[in-house]
């Protein structure tokens, strides 16, 4: 409790300085809360993100109380209610926590196509894989599908073992992190038994045309240029799409150029199609990952 709360509960001292209509108080193992509704929404989900923080890294720092107390502040409260996109399977609850993951819901609510672009932390394939899921919850599509590049990074696929899906699933193993913690499993078994979510390899979407369905392109900057443009005339009537990329993670051989450069280029303004820019502001893992990801930029600027 120490590692959470902190020498003489400065966690949570910290946290009452910031909230002072509201009474914080630490007895053993429990937290308990008074003050007026939604400030003890916000301290409730700041709490949950410290706890997963510890689970994470096994302590809480004051700057990391800090961080948490910013992203909440910087959402009003009234917007955020109007933002959560699903309750996670361990009670969490899921919704945007940066401006730009914000403006992300509000572009794929009012566009069928939308491209989120953004460095590695930044919640863009977290936050459209939770808008899928809201999605098939409301009924308004009747399956999601995600799909990545199956394209190799410095590793050789025919030197994994097993079948081609066995081969395939661990570079689809970040969407299906994310669907656990947005979907209880035996219903995400009978989903995906039954074809309600599909997730495949960008190879097999050849042919096909996808309607009424939220699909989701990931890794998009390791499609080549006719990949993405098989890709993106896939959809059909009453269909979401989001493709999300990192520019600067193309693992693509040097002489081929990105399909998602080329598809941005070529799209932005187009009418019904959104373009989000997500950068470092809105990592929202190990502190660190801010550092790395600046000092990379700095060194390899952007094209």
């Amino acid at each position: 409790m120490v590692d959470f709360l902190g020498v003489g509960n400065e966690n949570i001292k910290e946290m009452a300085s910031a909230f002072p209509k509201s009474k914080i108080v630490s007895r053993g193992n429990e937290i308990l809360i008074q003050g007026n509704a939604s400030e003890i929404l916000q301290i409730n989900d700041i709490l949950n993100s410290l706890v997963q923080h510890y689970h994470k890294y096994g302590k809480v720092t004051h700057d990391n109380v800090q961080a948490y107390i910013k992203q909440e502040s910087d959402l009003s409260q009234s917007a955020l209610d109007d933002e959560v996109l699903v309750y996670g399977t361990r009670g969490a609850v899921i919704k945007p926590k940066t401006a730009n993951q914000k403006q992300l819901v509000k572009e794929v609510k009012e566009k069928d196509l939308v491209f989120a672009i953004g460095p590695a932390g930044t919640g863009k394939t977290y936050i459209s894989v939770a808008m899928a899921v809201k999605a098939l919850k409301n009924k308004e599509v009747k399956k999601i599908i995600i799909t990545r590049p199956a394209v190799e990074a410095g590793e050789n696929l025919g030197f994994l073992p097993g079948d081609l899906k066995e081969k395939i699933d661990p570079y689809l193993r970040p969407i299906y992190d994310a669907l656990d913690e947005m979907i209880p499993s035996e219903k995400l078994k009978y989903y995906q038994e039954n074809r309600v979510i599909e997730i495949a390899p960008l190879a097999y979407m050849r042919g096909r045309t996808l309607h009424n369905a939220f699909i989701l392109l990931d890794e998009a900057q390791n499609t080549t240029p006719m990949q993405m443009k098989m890709f993106l005339t896939r959809m059909g009537p009453n269909s979401k799409v989001i493709v999300t990329g990192d520019r600067s993670q193309v693992d693509l051989p040097h002489h081929q150029k990105s399909g998602l450069a080329q598809s941005v280029n070529i799209l932005r303004g187009v009418a019904g199609i959104g373009v989000v820019e997500l950068d470092g502001k809105d990592v929202l893992r190990h502190r660190l990952v801010k550092k790395i990801i600046s000092a990379y930029d700095k060194e390899q600027p952007k094209e």
